[in-house]
């Protein structure tokens, strides 16, 4: 017996697609920049240092004196030389009012007056150690600065974004298709 027989004869089908890639464009255009920065407030104070030298003693150990200083020492000698002079003649009168008690007063009073007295040779620092008097009041200088905040009036310019978007299309290149025969 003849089995009928069956021929099956396929084609696939085939899909096609057509593609269109999406198109981005972007651009960041510049900030405009627009900052200030204020100086600071800046304030100073000062308070002067004082140097005080009093070289009075000093020049006067150099014999550099002021007219009213010379003329208290002129006097101060004078009258000590005076008192001295007062002294001395008081006790040569004495000496000669009491003569009877021997000696010889007139020949002693002319020993002392005739002798000179003996200077002495020593070292003298000029001026004297602590004749010249320092004083000194350190200044001081107050700063006092207020920083100002920056300014900034900046402007952000937004980025400009263009999108076309891509499309896919599709079309069939060859539809599918089935055969069937049979034979017996």
């Amino acid at each position: 017996m003849d089995m009928p027989k069956l021929h099956l004869e396929s084609t696939q089908g085939k899909l096609g697609l057509n593609i269109q890639q999406p198109i981005q464009e972007i651009q960041q255009p510049q900030a405009e920049l627009e900052l200030e920065q204020p100086a600071a407030i800046l304030e100073i104070s000062t308070i002067k240092p004082e140097l005080s030298i009093d070289t009075i003693e000093a020049r006067a150990d150099l014999d550099l004196m002021s007219s009213i200083r010379r003329t208290a020492e002129v006097a101060s000698y004078s009258r000590g030389q005076l008192l001295e002079g007062i002294s001395r003649r008081a006790g040569e009168g004495d000496d000669l009012m009491h003569i009877e008690n021997g000696g010889n007063p007139i020949v002693m009073h002319a020993k002392q007056s005739g002798r000179q007295p003996y200077s002495s040779l020593g070292i003298k620092f000029i001026p004297s150690p602590g004749s010249v008097k320092i004083s000194f009041q350190p200044g001081k200088v107050n700063i006092e600065a207020q920083p100002q905040k920056v300014i900034n009036n900046t402007k952000i310019n937004k980025p400009i974004h263009e999108y076309t978007p891509g499309k896919v299309t599709t079309e069939m290149l060859q539809y599918p298709s089935l055969k069937i025969d049979w034979q017996v």
